[in-house]
């Protein structure tokens, strides 16, 4: 309740930092790289949303709390399969975790529909990461809490502190749910609902807001209607330019699995229309790193993207 009606206040009540007494919520914005006009109260303050610090994990045959429909975040590393509820990243958005001593952070905006995994070190240090109840773009920014650094989630990039242009290096996901990562990964671990924290996480503090266009918090660039606000995409990061694999348009095609060229490289997109699910290998089956999320957030960070038609 906490939670929603935090949202609520961030909703009516967001204002510009250059309206407001800074530092605002106890972060000096120095360095910036974005304008501070464009930095917003999400409504919850510096931790208000807390990030998972000490996550636990159970066996799938325990996580009794999953239904074969739900949805969640899988990451694979070293041998390892781990499971992340998008049901527990809701109330948390950000689970600092590692594998066999590879530390990472799983990250997930529901405004955005965001989730992303970044390897945690930075100039050899490893960074550990809460939510900072600020956004930009609509997006979670997170902080980093050796430095107090805020970082884009989308960007993947420090936008503020003494780490400011700094980028982490981002980890391939699969959003998929809950049956079909168990059935491809059956050893997978999944994170438990014992967090520390009490929580309902049966109930989902942002029911309603997928199915609707309207959003809670403005963003620099407005996505052409040529696809629902909240449409679901595949967003591929190449070297030079970006593409965006809306899933209506993947819904076109005959197979799951086809080949597409990108930046001279072929690259095959995965679609499974069972699970409304979506990936991209090399020729050779490497996961590629991407990211799934909303179109009005893709474009709002990504205004020059291409667009895949089928």
């Amino acid at each position: 309740m906490k939670l929603i009606l935090a949202l609520l206040y961030g909703l009516f009540f967001a204002l510009p930092l250059s309206l407001q007494a800074a530092p605002f919520n106890s972060f000096i914005l120095d360095n910036l790289t974005i304008p501070a006009s464009q930095i917003l109260s999400g409504g919850p303050g510096k931790d208000g949303i807390p990030a998972i610090l000490k996550p636990r994990f159970v066996a799938a045959s325990q996580a009794r709390f999953l239904s074969p429909d739900d949805v969640i975040l899988g990451l694979s590393m070293g041998g390892v399969s781990k499971a992340y509820p998008i049901k527990i990243l809701n109330w948390h958005e950000i689970v600092n975790d590692k594998i066999k001593g590879r530390s990472f952070i799983v990250s997930y905006c529901p405004l955005c529909g965001s989730g992303m995994a970044f390897l945690s070190k930075q100039q050899g240090r490893t960074l550990t990461f809460g939510v900072s109840g600020l956004l930009y773009n609509s997006d979670v920014l997170m902080y980093d809490h050796q430095t107090e650094s805020l970082w884009s989630q989308i960007r993947g990039k420090a936008i503020s502190g003494s780490l400011s242009g700094r980028s982490l290096q981002q980890y391939p996901l699969t959003l998929t749910r809950w049956q079909a990562w168990r059935e491809a990964h059956p050893a997978t671990l999944v994170l438990s609902t014992q967090t520390g924290y009490v929580r309902n996480y049966q109930q989902d503090p942002y029911a309603g807001y997928a199915r609707s266009p309207r959003l809670y918090f403005p963003v620099a660039n407005q996505a052409p209607a040529s696809y629902p606000t909240k449409e679901t995409v595949l967003g591929y990061k190449g070297k030079n330019s970006v593409i965006a694999f809306p899933f209506s348009e993947l819904r076109k095609q005959d197979k799951p699995k086809f080949s597409y060229t990108f930046e001279g490289n072929r690259l095959l997109i995965h679609w499974d229309k069972d699970n409304q699910s979506a990936w991209i290998t090399d020729p050779q089956g490497q996961l590629l790193t991407t990211t799934i999320l909303y179109w009005f957030a893709w474009y709002a960070f990504y205004p020059d993207s291409l667009i895949f038609k089928a």
